[in-house]
């Protein structure tokens, strides 16, 4: 649990935990995300528990003196990431578990782990590459989790809020974020390099299922657990995981579509670049407008045509952050890769 998250659903560490508990494949289990706003806050430090408690224990103030600019500037970052989790957690995530019973990642500001898991993951790890694991701790886990045959997994009945940045720290924050992704696609290649051994894997699947020592060994367990994956990471450099297909593909996307931006607006093919945008846009916003609540669709829809510049603008970073993790690669020779 970070310090600046906060549990809004009571039983937020209840779900969780049980849900470690439903199978023994799952190592992770998270809520929602959401950002912790400043009316969240207020309604926090009016509850009765919380007022007898601060004044108790707490003496410095519980709101910090802002400017105007300043406050703009985290309504700014409030605004985009509600767009962005919306996205994400109602689209990218839901249908993450549902092809694949496991996101690629947990959400990491309140995540509940299998600790004997994750004690082995540093066991394997820590000696290897140190502490430096990549940019964002939670994306290296959580790919080391799928790639051995864990499920990471995320509740839609629990929410926490997390405390954003203002609007100047986005680009680091695009930067640990866009970073940590490359580098554990690359600790994590044949993870990522799944979809290039789907006939081996198919191939491998239908002979067990169909074979007198799979059925006995399909038959002695008890529990029929879904999405049940083979443990262990010779399993993946073999046959890879089903999760790594969307692994790979947002891998390409990263990649591909800044840079064919980026073509585009030094030949200068401007119609071409219009109605990449334009249509690139109008897709996410449909997506946004059907994945959000009933009564707020035309809300998020307003709300993501305001933060489409941001979005756009974080796809400057993403070149620079493929260039630099490009020369850290294989020019640099250097894996010293730290928050």
């Amino acid at each position: 649990l970070d310090s600046d998250t906060v549990l809004i659903s009571p039983n937020y560490i209840e779900r969780t935990v049980e849900e470690l508990y439903k199978a023994v494949g799952i190592a992770s289990a998270c809520g929602n995300v959401l950002s912790l706003r400043l009316r969240d806050r207020k309604a926090i430090v009016e509850d009765p528990a919380m007022k007898t408690f601060l004044q108790a224990h707490v003496d410095a103030p519980m709101f910090p003196r802002r400017t105007g600019l300043e406050r703009l500037q985290m309504g700014i970052t409030s605004l985009y990431r509600e767009c962005l989790y919306l996205f994400l957690q109602k689209f990218v995530y839901r249908g993450q578990m549902a092809f694949f019973g496991s996101i690629s990642h947990p959400v990491g500001c309140a995540v509940a782990y299998r600790r004997k898991y994750i004690a082995e993951l540093f066991d394997h790890y820590e000696p290897i590459l140190g502490d430096d694991l990549t940019n964002s701790e939670d994306i290296f886990i959580g790919f080391a989790l799928v790639n051995h045959g864990y499920r990471n997994i995320q509740l839609p009945d629990v929410l926490c809020r997390s405390q954003e940045p203002s609007v100047k720290k986005l680009p680091r924050q695009f930067y640990m974020w866009s970073s940590a992704f490359l580098q554990s696609c690359l600790y994590f290649h044949s993870l990522t390099a799944s979809p290039f051994k789907a006939f081996r894997r198919w191939r491998h699947n239908w002979k067990f299922k169909h074979s007198k020592e799979g059925q006995e060994i399909l038959n002695k367990r008890k529990i029929q657990e879904p999405y049940r994956e083979p443990f262990g990471d010779a399993h993946t450099d073999l046959y890879g995981r089903p999760i790594g297909w969307s692994i790979f593909m947002s891998l390409v996307e990263k990649i591909a579509f800044p840079w064919a931006l980026l073509i585009m607006l030094v030949l200068q093919m401007w119609e071409a670049l219009l109605v990449t945008v334009v249509v690139e846009t109008a897709f996410s916003l449909t997506i946004m407008a059907v994945v959000a609540p009933k009564g707020q669709r035309l809300k998020f829809l307003g709300k993501g045509i305001l933060v489409t510049p941001i979005r756009y603008s974080a796809l400057v970073y993403d070149v620079t952050t493929i260039l630099r993790f490009a020369v850290d690669v294989w020019f640099k020779k250097d894996r010293r890769w730290r928050k």
